[in-house]
C-alpha cells in the first residue's frame, strides 16, 4: 500500500530488468519459467539472475561462482548456475544492493531477471510476468491463512502478462476460454505445462524411466506441489514409494541416513542438488516449461521489451 500510494520508492534502472513472480505461496513453476527465459537471451547477450537466495545459509550479497554450493545461494539459484554457467547467478534479499553490487564489481548483464520478485517493490523492473497455476488460479483462491495468496489480488495490475502454468495434457480451447473468462484481464495471458524428461541423471550416469518399470524406487520430494510429477511418474507405469518433505526442506543428518538404505532414490532437480553431496543412490528428473499456447506471441513480448534498450 505504501508503495503504491508513493510514500516509499521504487527504484528504476536503465537497462533491462524483466521479473518473475506470483502472487501466491510456491508451485507456481518460477525456476523452470525462469531457465526458459535464460534461454531466449543467453546466446546473444549476457544474461543474470538475481534472486533472495530463499533458506540458503549465507547473508548479504553472494556471487555464485565454482566453490558455490546450494547451502550458500539456495538450491534453486544453484540449479540455474549449474544449468546456465555461463550466465551471472547472485543472491541479494535487498535486490538494489544486488544490482548496486553487480554494477561494482563489473558484471553487471545486459539482462537482469529477478527470481520471485513481483512482490519486492524496492526494485522497479521494466517488465512484470506473473504465474499463476491451472488448478489454482489466483481469482479462485484467498489470502493467508484462508487460502494461498501471499498478496491482494489488484497487484495483478503491475503485470505485463499472465502466464497460465502447469495446464493439462488435455487442454483444449473451450478450457482456455473458462480460464480466460475467469480472469477477465486486458493482460496478454498464455498457457504453458511442464515437460517431464524419459531420463533422470546423476553425475556421469543415467537411467531411462523405462527401464525402471521392473524395479521399484523411492521418490523424495521437498518441493511446495508434488502432486504433479507423482501423477506423470504413476501414469507412467513406475511402482514407488513417496518420501514427502516441505518446500526447500534442509535434510537432517538422521534423515540423510535413511535415505542412504534406499536402493534407488528419484528427486527433483533442486531437491538433487542439495543432496547430490551426500548420496550416492540418488537420480533427478529434469523438468521445463513447454508452451501449449501462445509462445510465439510470449517470445516477442520478451524480446520486444528488451530491444527498446539496445538505442
Amino acid at each position: 500500500m505504501f508503495y503504491d500510494k508513493g510514500v516509499f520508492q521504487s527504484k528504476s534502472y536503465n537497462f533491462p530488468i524483466i521479473a518473475i513472480g506470483n502472487i501466491s505461496v510456491g508451485g507456481t513453476g518460477k525456476t523452470p519459467m525462469t531457465a526458459y527465459v535464460i534461454k531466449q537471451f543467453i546466446k546473444e547477450r549476457t544474461v543474470g539472475v538475481l534472486s533472495r537466495g530463499y533458506k540458503r545459509q549465507s547473508e548479504g550479497f553472494v556471487l555464485a561462482d565454482e566453490h558455490t554450493t546450494a547451502a550458500i545461494i539456495g538450491d534453486e539459484p544453484f540449479q540455474l548456475y549449474s544449468d546456465f554457467p555461463e550466465a551471472t547467478v547472485a543472491v541479494d534479499a535487498n535486490r538494489q544492493n544486488g544490482i548496486a553490487t553487480l554494477e561494482k564489481l563489473g558484471v553487471l548483464p545486459e539482462v537482469l531477471l529477478l527470481d520471485d520478485a513481483f512482490q519486492h517493490r524496492k526494485v522497479k523492473a521494466g517488465f512484470y510476468m506473473l504465474l499463476t497455476t491451472y488448478n489454482q488460479l489466483y481469482v479462485d483462491d484467498f489470502m493467508l491463512p484462508t487460502g494461498n495468496l501471499r498478496d491482494t489480488k489488484n497487484q495483478v495490475k503491475r503485470a505485463d502478462c499472465i502466464v497460465v502454468t502447469k495446464c493439462p495434457d488435455d487442454f483444449s480451447e473451450e478450457k482456455k476460454q473458462q480460464v480466460l473468462k475467469k480472469l477477465a484481464t486486458v493482460k496478454p495471458v498464455y498457457f504453458s505445462k511442464i515437460g517431464y524428461s524419459n531420463t533422470v541423471y546423476k553425475v556421469k550416469e543415467q537411467l531411462e524411466l523405462e527401464d525402471l518399470k521392473e524395479r521399484s524406487f523411492t521418490l523424495v520430494t521437498g518441493i511446495a506441489k508434488p502432486a504433479y510429477l507423482v501423477a506423470y511418474l504413476k501414469n507412467a507405469g513406475l511402482h514407488f514409494e513417496h518420501l514427502s518433505y516441505s518446500d526447500h526442506h534442509n535434510f537432517t543428518d538422521q534423515e540423510v541416513q535413511t535415505l542412504r538404505s534406499k536402493e534407488l532414490i528419484i528427486t527433483t532437480q533442486k531437491d538433487y542438488v542439495r543432496l547430490q553431496d551426500k548420496l550416492d543412490n540418488i537420480f533427478y528428473l529434469p523438468i521445463e516449461t513447454l508452451f501449449i499456447d501462445g509462445e510465439q506471441a510470449f517470445v516477442f513480448q520478451l524480446h520486444d521489451f528488451v530491444s527498446k534498450w539496445d538505442n
